[in-house]
């Protein structure tokens, strides 16, 4: 059967589609990280991601090690703190009263299970040292420098329901170097979110990692959405490298 061609326009179309190869490779925008308006964000650095004792190690663990995860979080941190690069960490805590939520998603509903980031309460640190829902030890000196900025928790994945972007507009801070755990989850959904409010990203792809799972990896999940929605996704040493080139003169 022939067809006939309503006009030029639709036979340019048809052949450019013809012409197109089977995978077209994706164009790399890049991000150029600057002083004063480029900020770290580190999504959950806690024990019950990467600590061996904690909850979540027997599914995230593997990832962890392979991706060397707790080093690469640690290098980036180190090297912003030395080059002035501002620090927001996004944590996630679980209080008594989220507890008595009436619905969850599948991931929420295993958390509570299991009491992942539990904390006493909301206005107290009772038991929070050495938690689940503490700071990595090594991350420590870091975080609690009295200059990072810690972000009220978010609660599901993304950080709609925390103050992250406030934090980040106020701070004069439109890019992002973005790392932490987990891959498909929190780090995505920080990512997305992110990019909807009009912020650059990019993401350190062997500074997070995700679990393994019957249904799937979600790291190589992530990967695949990191590439399709970040302006970049770099290295751990591609980052500090950059971060390096940013450190003001003495």
């Amino acid at each position: 059967m022939r067809y006939k061609i309503a006009s030029a326009s639709a036979l340019l179309l048809l052949l450019a589609l013809i012409a197109a190869p089977a995978h077209a490779q994706l164009p790399d925008p890049g991000m150029t990280i600057t002083s004063g308006n480029t900020a770290l964000v580190i999504t959950d650095p806690q024990n019950d991601f990467l600590s061996p004792d904690g909850v979540a190690w027997g599914v995230v663990g593997e990832s962890v090690a392979e991706n060397n995860t707790v080093a690469n979080i640690g290098a980036l941190l180190q090297s912003a703190k030395e080059a002035g690069i501002e620090v927001f960490v996004s944590p996630h805590y679980y209080y008594p009263t989220d507890h008595g939520w009436h619905f969850e998603g599948a991931l929420e509903a295993l958390m509570h299970k299991i009491g992942m980031f539990d904390r006493a309460g909301s206005l107290n640190l009772e038991s929070f040292d050495g938690s689940g829902a503490d700071w990595l030890a090594r991350y420590k000196p870091y975080i609690e420098d009295g200059r990072t900025v810690i972000t009220s928790p978010h609660k599901v994945y993304g950080p709609e329901s925390n103050d992250l972007v406030l934090q980040l507009r106020k701070r004069g801070i439109d890019k992002v170097i973005l790392a932490g755990m987990s891959a498909n989850l929190c780090t995505e959904s920080h990512m997305r979110e992110l990019m909807e409010q009009g912020f650059e990203v990019s993401v350190v792809s062997d500074a997070t990692a995700a679990a393994k799972v019957a249904e799937g990896d979600g790291y190589a999940a992530a990967l695949v959405n990191f590439r399709f929605i970040a302006n970049d996704v770099i290295t751990t040493a591609e980052a500090v490298a950059a971060i390096r080139q940013t450190r003001p003169t003495e």
